[in-house]
């Protein structure tokens, strides 16, 4: 009984703290309307110590943009279907790796850089790309099943 005393306060405690780091800082939450100006239904999630993540709708498509504590902004993302990738970096995709199928598409806009992000698979293997307007591809992130099975 005593334990499930502790773990329950624990749970508590942890969900407190959570809570707690809903509201970022006022320089964020100007620099996010300085540029988008005002959405309803925004919410915001503390990523790490020094970065906080606005997710929202923009004129009926789901978006999020990041900014740094002082309210640098970092990236903004916006959800695209497939379709609307463009021919250039669909076929940059499907030429290096072909046999993969694309999961998942967002538009990601960052200081220094502008293009697309793509969640591909192929079986058990997973791969994160970044593919630029003109077509370059660079991996961000590779799991495969048995990366998984090592943790």
């Amino acid at each position: 009984m005593k334990k499930t005393i502790v773990v329950l306060f624990s749970g508590l405690l942890a969900l407190g703290a959570c809570a707690q780091k809903s509201n970022p800082p006022k320089e964020v939450t100007s620099a996010f309307s300085t540029k988008f100006g005002t959405v309803k239904d925004l919410k915001w999630d503390q990523e790490d110590a020094n970065e906080w993540e606005a997710e929202f709708k923009m004129n009926g498509t789901e978006m999020s943009a990041s900014f740094d504590q002082s309210g640098t902004w970092l990236e903004t993302e916006t959800e695209i279907k497939k379709r609307d990738l463009p021919e250039n970096v669909l076929n940059a995709v499907n030429n290096q790796f072909e046999g993969w199928k694309i999961e998942e598409v967002e538009k990601i806009e960052m200081p220094d850089f502008s293009g697309y992000e793509l969640a591909i698979e192929q079986g058990e293997n997973e791969k994160e790309i970044l593919v630029s307007d003109k077509g370059q591809i660079t991996v961000k992130k590779e799991e495969s099943e048995d990366m998984e099975d090592e943790d």
